[in-house]
């Protein structure tokens, strides 16, 4: 069972219930060691003081302000806690906001909120049950690991669910990242229908457990390899798609497809011209991708003639 990573209380009004965060994502990212290559040394990262070059431990080590010209403001991890005594021990609900109001630019981390104890637990499945038929989330303030978050609690299944949220001074706008935006035309109208198609032909219910981390599967069957000593073979790359030019081309080549099951329609072998309207260069390169032997000494004649017999 995992441990909580925050304690304290859910408070709404003169309602506060004790409550326990848990970490609702588990994270598959497969992790690895360092090694220096052709050895099996270890990499490691060590705190060290750059001064001296000696090891530092955890709790010898305090945080620094970086104010310019290498100018720094220390301070102790206990004057950060004391700052903030009360929000890095209750989620204060300020107010309630419909779910679909919230963008999900908004959305980060997601957690599970659950009582502290079964004492609590019929003011929990209260607000639980409210949050619930209103369709809404409740947004607050608090404080996890030093830093201060914004977050929405609403209800899950059968148990409250804490999403922490971006402050808007954390989001970046498009213009701010990418400068200037490109001019976007008009589309024409027949091109927005067949782009409509395309959206409804391509809608089906959300089925999240339809959707997997490849990547990492093939990490471990690549690691699973490795381990056995066996050859690792890798699969071919789909040939590019021909650029389309024309837009509403692409669209309506798309829909057919999806209408067809998703594979493109199989396109007609181009017709070969009999052999006696061939070149001769042309049949002794016929000849060679066939492997008719002496070919370099044939005539015309005779390369026709062991092609129609190959």
């Amino acid at each position: 069972m995992a441990r909580p990573v925050w304690s304290g209380a859910l408070s709404l009004g003169l309602v506060t219930v004790p409550v326990e965060l848990y970490p609702a994502v588990a994270d598959h990212t497969i992790h690895f060691h360092q090694f220096e290559r052709g050895t099996s040394d270890r990499i490691r990262n060590r705190r060290v003081n750059e001064r001296t070059g000696d090891e530092v431990t955890q709790d010898e080590i305090v945080k620094g302000y970086d104010l310019g010209g290498g100018d720094h403001v220390l301070v102790e991890p206990d004057e950060l806690d004391e700052i903030a005594p009360e929000r890095s021990r209750r989620i204060d609900i300020e107010q309630f906001v419909k779910l679909d109001e919230i963008d999900p630019w908004f959305f980060d981390k997601t957690y599970w909120l659950k009582p502290a104890k079964e004492d609590f637990a019929k003011a929990y499945g209260l607000l639980l049950q409210a949050m619930d038929r209103s369709e809404k989330a409740g947004i607050a303030k608090f404080v996890l690991r030093g830093k201060e978050y914004l977050a929405a609690v609403r209800a899950g299944e059968d148990v409250m669910v804490l999403n922490t949220l971006h402050f808007v001074a954390d989001l970046r706008k498009p213009k701010d990242v990418m400068g200037t935006l490109p001019d976007l035309p008009k589309p024409r109208p027949k091109e927005l229908d067949m782009a409509l198609a395309l959206v409804d032909e391509m809608t089906a219910p959300w089925k999240p457990e339809d959707y997997r981390d490849e990547y990492s599967k093939r990490v471990e069957e690549l690691l699973k390899a490795k381990e056995a000593g066996k050859e690792i073979t890798h699969e071919e790359e789909p040939e590019p798609s021909a650029d389309v030019v024309d837009l509403f081309e692409a669209l309506s080549r798309s829909v057919k497809n999806r209408k067809s099951g998703g594979k493109e329609p199989k396109k007609k072998a181009a017709k070969k011209p009999p052999l006696s309207e061939l070149s001769k260069s042309d049949l002794e390169k016929l000849a060679r991708e066939q492997g008719v032997k002496g070919r370099s000494k044939m005539t015309r004649a005779e390369l026709e003639k062991a092609l129609k017999a190959s």
